[in-house]
């Protein structure tokens, strides 16, 4: 099982949608997937038709006391399933601090489900904190929306650093530009120059299109209900790079996927 998260410090910069689409492609090439929607705001989990709610909240999935397992959801597609969010992880990090091992606990509550998924996709809040390091921890990829701009590159800098002071494993990096408005020639110039000098930067970019913004309309994603347009085209792209940079082959078994679950 791979652990993929949708994360930037910022937000409002792509990071739902990327989480949203990238698991469905993933499903739709014949992946297990689950989808956690860390972020108290559920914008994944609307997008999916999903009551944010898990009974016992954040603290009881960080306890212990009810399993990650009991609180997973079907989605209305195939191999594609939902961990919704809860207004209560707005207190996730203090839960964490109260744990053993608080920077890794994320990565441990995943651990048993590697029978039943191929891929985990982390749809992360924007932040600096114990939970962010623990889906640094966690993660075998993360992916990095970037909207063009000289500031968000900084952030891109500050990442990599930050990663590179880990021990042990560390996440692989594939950051990608989001939102690119091509009217705008700083955008073109940022696109342009900065994944021809930085490896961990993709080739594909998200463009700023209404199609995405429709996504929260429709309430699924738009690589589902508008499968040939320059939106899904531009997604798929960006999960090929994904799935090569996080090694995803094929499955390992053939085993059934769960069962759909009333939400």
């Amino acid at each position: 099982m791979k652990i993929i998260a949708a994360y930037n410090i910022k937000g409002g910069v792509g990071k739902t949608a990327t989480a949203v689409n990238i698991a469905y492609l993933a499903a739709a090439d014949g992946l297990r997937v689950l989808l956690w929607d860390l972020d108290p705001q559920a914008a994944a989990s609307f997008l999916f038709r999903v009551r944010p709610k898990v009974k016992g909240g954040g603290k009881a999935l960080i306890a212990g006391k009810r399993p990650v397992d009991d609180a997973i959801k079907a989605t209305d597609f195939e191999n594609l399933d939902l961990l919704p969010a809860d207004f209560t992880y707005r207190h996730l990090d203090l839960h964490l601090d109260g744990e053993r091992k608080p920077s890794t606990r994320l990565r441990s509550l995943l651990a048993p489900l590697r029978r039943e998924y191929d891929l985990v996709v982390l749809d992360c809040p924007p932040s600096i904190s114990l939970l962010s390091e623990n889906v640094l921890h966690a993660a075998d990829l993360l992916l990095v929306p970037l909207i063009p701009t000289t500031l968000s590159v900084r952030t891109l800098d500050q990442l990599t650093d930050f990663i590179g002071d880990f021990d042990g494993q560390r996440p692989r990096v594939l950051a990608f530009i989001s939102m690119i408005d091509r009217r705008k020639r700083l955008h073109r110039e940022i696109a342009q120059e900065l994944p021809a000098g930085r490896t961990e930067v993709a080739e594909a970019a998200i463009p700023a299109l209404s199609a995405i913004e429709r996504m929260s309309l429709r309430r699924a994603p738009v690589t589902a209900t508008a499968p040939r347009s320059l939106a899904s085209r531009c997604y798929q792209a960006l999960w090929q790079e994904a799935k090569a940079k996080a090694r995803l082959g094929p499955r390992e078994d053939q085993s059934p996927a769960r069962k759909p679950v009333i939400a």
